[in-house]
């Protein structure tokens, strides 16, 4: 070995090396030698890159493929025509007062399942004969307030007790 491209600093950096069984490293990283490495700081922890997954996607069929579907599986049109079954029929409603609440005569009601709650609480400020500036409260098991544009049919049959959706109501704010 020649003692003069060992004291070279340009000799170590040439791109011909002198020694060929030496393999040189054309990545996109900067070369570090093995003690840099072994001594890695939080900083080139921030930095380093997020490893590539070996794992592909189990996919039964690609992406394309999908297009090519003409028609739903006889599950998928079952299933959407239970789904639509569902909300066909009618169901029943209780209207339960909550403390300090006028009392209805009749509290048990029916009422189409496609309907929206909406509907509910429009039935039950008529029945109480409600202002236009009176609030009612509607509760579905004493434990939540539904939204306006739930459907009765989807309420019914997530929350019914006895076959029927019990709505608790008061004029002024129950719960929390």
């Amino acid at each position: 070995m020649d003692s003069s491209s060992s004291r070279d600093p340009s000799a170590q950096n040439s791109p011909t090396p002198e020694h060929p069984t030496r393999k040189t490293s054309l990545s996109h990283r900067p070369a570090t030698s093995r003690s840099k490495a072994s001594e890695s700081t939080p900083s080139d922890a921030k930095n380093a890159p997020i490893p590539d997954d070996e794992h592909g996607a189990d996919l039964p069929m690609t992406m394309s493929a999908s297009v090519l579907l003409t028609s739903l599986p006889r599950d998928a049109h079952q299933a959407l025509a239970d789904a639509e079954a569902i909300d066909t029929g009618k169901v029943t409603v209780r209207f339960q007062p909550l403390p300090s609440a006028p009392i209805l005569k009749n509290r048990v009601f029916k009422i189409s399942a496609s309907q929206k709650f909406e509907t509910v609480v429009k039935f039950l400020r008529k029945k109480l004969d409600c202002k236009d500036t009176d609030s009612v409260f509607c509760y579905v098991n004493s434990v939540f307030a539904p939204g306006l544009d739930e459907g009765v049919g989807g309420l019914w049959r997530c929350f019914k007790t006895d076959e029927q959706l019990i709505v608790a109501y008061s004029m002024t704010p129950a719960f929390g």
